[in-house]
């Protein structure tokens, strides 16, 4: 019986280990999107900051003044 309970304290320390670590990992992995998200949404503010045209398909430019 002691046997048992000392090899089921050990698999619950493994456990508490092996989640703490899956923490650590998914906060990471949240900082590093709501970074992403930021950086992603300055980018657009820039993009949408450029003249008009770069940001046009190509069928939607304009002809040049001497066609």
């Amino acid at each position: 019986m002691e046997q048992r309970m000392n090899e089921m304290e050990i698999l619950l320390m493994h456990q508490e280990n092996t989640i703490q670590q899956l923490n650590e990992v998914i906060t990471e992995q949240q900082r590093m999107i709501k970074e992403l998200r930021t950086e992603m949404q300055q980018i657009k503010e820039h993009l949408q900051a450029l003249d008009p045209s770069v940001n046009r398909l190509p069928s939607e430019e304009e002809p040049p003044p001497h066609y």
